[in-house]
């Protein structure tokens, strides 16, 4: 709820604080006064494009201020809350300053609870908020999908069950038909990839590469290639630490040293321990010789068995340089390739059962369709009976509102398999959106003679504002918006038909905030709060301000309304009259 306005320098207003607050509030004043401006500082807070030509004469800037209490805003002031802080703004105390400055040079700044934002912000905040009926005001429920919402609201819990219904089996539908083009766009690319890891894991499988298996190949296969060499080697150590012939060996060189020390051991400690050092030598020396015959024994020359090695070790080679730098990374990816083909091939199967559910949810959607189209259909036809009801008391008695609920139908698709295809309801293939298959949109006959044409192009401006009016109230108790804005709404009406419409705007005002521009005294006198625009002059520049009204003042405001004049006693006696008619009015409501 908009607590408070502040207006500076906008106009012929040069510093005005207008208070606001729940039920109904009046503007009035004499023409020219500024009542007008009034109505552009709260566009300018909804986010209008501002006009350097509305700053004041003199000033260097227009500025506009408007206080927002979040505890009279009802389902929408957590959605409210959460735009302001996305925005960089603070909210306090429950409150949000919304501001909007226009520099006489055309410049334009929007703030948003301290923070400096696009005007375009301030329009999606408060779009929800706040409903602006005017001369040239396009409404929201001008705009086809707020139609449709406000039709679903007044159609109450069975339209809004059905709407739910669609939206929940749309939604389902959307996820399975981009999952199901994904998989069949790919089908070519999966099978190539299927074929692929077939072939590599075939390659596999047919070598079956052991882990641990490649070193001991290379071993193997140094081994088998260097055996002459091995012998050769073994046998020629062998014959110099142990001859079999007359050539010199190391054991015979040792027993020789060993036979020298042992014979001198007595005499000297020193050359004992050495003669037992060359004695472990000696022992060593066997041990060696013995070792080396038995190498050189067992190196065999085994050309099959090499070939059979550089074979296996050819084949692993040839898999590393595919599937990984060692067997084990092969052996990985055989494992990763395998569980991946079986994902492949039971991608035709999950095809089938994503096609078997687009069918069957394509079927729900045309059934919840029908049903909702019906249910639409027939809270329609209450809707257009209630704001025509609603006319006959706004000086429209000839007027009529109609609500119609049509669908898109087109020719049957080539292939309803085909994402986004048409539903076949009835005998009908129809177009549809998230909403459903209708398309909603309020119609007005102004009179007899005149044919439905849609709101907004069958209708004045103040008819339209009347008509909007009707509308608001038939929708009352059903609509989230929680402030109304109605300018001029009584243009051309009068005596009885003005005494309607302040009713109607009373009773809208039980469940809203409501602030009406007027010139009638008959719609003045239901305000719950009055506020008088006043202009004076200083001989050069013309000021106005605004001014909340008392009991006597509102008698007196009421009384020049009528008569044209101030000290009427005449006037004043019939603005006594109307207050306590319009006082026992909604009393009575």
């Amino acid at each position: 709820m908009i607590e408070e306005i502040r207006i500076a320098d906008l106009g012929v207003i040069d510093s005005s604080t207008l208070e606001l607050g729940p039920g109904l509030t009046v503007l009035t004043g004499e023409t020219g006064a500024g009542k007008t401006m009034v109505v552009t500082a709260l566009g300018l807070l909804l986010g209008a494009r501002g006009d350097s030509g509305a700053v004041r004469s003199g000033a260097s800037r227009a500025r506009v201020e408007g206080l927002v209490r979040l505890d009279g805003l009802g389902p929408g002031a957590s959605a409210f809350t959460t735009g302001v802080e996305d925005a960089g703004g603070e909210v306090e105390d429950g409150q949000v300053l919304l501001a909007r400055n226009i520099s006489a040079e055309g410049r334009s700044r929007a703030f948003v609870g301290g923070a400096s934002v696009p005007a375009s912000t301030l329009t999606d905040l408060t779009e929800p908020l706040v409903a602006v009926h005017g001369q040239s005001d396009q409404h929201r429920l001008l705009r086809p999908r707020a139609q449709r919402e406000s039709l679903d609201r007044f159609g109450g819990t069975k339209v809004a069950r059905l709407a739910e219904r669609w939206a929940t089996a749309f939604d389902a539908l959307r996820a399975v038909e981009t999952e199901l083009g994904d998989l069949v766009e790919a089908a070519r690319e999966r099978a190539r990839e299927a074929d692929l890891l077939r072939f590599g894991l075939g390659e596999i499988e047919e070598v079956d590469p052991q882990p641990g298996e490649e070193d001991q190949l290379a071993a193997d296969e140094t081994r088998l290639g260097f055996a002459d060499t091995l012998r050769t080697a073994a046998e020629t150590a062998r014959e110099a630490l142990s001859s079999e012939n007359e050539n010199p060996d190391a054991m015979a060189a040792v027993a020789a040293a060993r036979s020298a020390l042992e014979g001198v051991r007595e005499h000297d400690p020193e050359a004992a321990a050495l003669a037992d050092r060359v004695k472990e030598v000696s022992y060593l020396l066997t041990d060696v010789a013995a070792d080396v015959a038995s190498y050189a024994s067992g190196v065999e020359t085994d050309p099959a068995r090499l070939a059979t090695v550089s074979e296996r070790r050819a084949a692993l080679t040839a898999l590393t340089r595919k599937y990984g730098e060692t067997v084990e990374e092969v052996l990985g990816w055989a494992r990763t390739s395998a569980a991946r083909l079986l994902e492949l091939d039971g991608t035709d199967d999950r095809i089938e059962a994503l096609r078997a559910e687009r069918a069957r949810l394509r079927t729900e959607l045309a059934e919840t369709g029908a049903a909702l189209t019906a249910a639409r259909t027939t809270a329609a036809t209450r809707l257009g009976k209630a704001v025509t009801a609603e006319l006959g008391g706004l000086a429209m008695p000839h007027a009529r509102v109609s609500v119609a609920v049509t669908q898109h139908p087109v020719d049957a698709p080539s292939d309803d398999a085909a994402p986004g295809a048409p539903l076949p309801v009835g005998d009908r293939w129809l177009r549809y959106a998230r909403s459903g298959l209708d398309e909603v949109e309020l119609l007005l006959a102004a009179n007899n003679s005149s044919e439905p044409r849609p709101l907004g192009k069958g209708a004045s401006g103040g008819e339209l504002s009347r008509v909007m009016l009707g509308l608001e109230v038939a929708l009352a108790g059903t609509n989230p918006v929680p402030t109304f804005v109605f300018d001029e709404v009584d243009a051309g009406v009068g005596g009885a038909a003005a005494v309607e419409i302040g009713k109607r705007l009373a009773r809208l005002a039980r469940d809203a905030q409501v602030l009406v521009v007027t010139h009638l005294p008959q719609v003045a006198a239901f305000a719950d709060r009055h506020v008088v625009v006043r202009k004076s002059h200083d001989g050069t520049i013309t000021s106005s301000g605004l001014t909340l009204l008392s009991e006597d003042a509102r008698e007196e405001e009421l009384s020049r309304m009528m008569a044209g004049l101030e000290g009427s006693d005449t006037a004043l006696a019939h603005a006594r009259e109307l207050l306590d008619v319009a006082r026992s009015t909604r009393a009575e409501a």
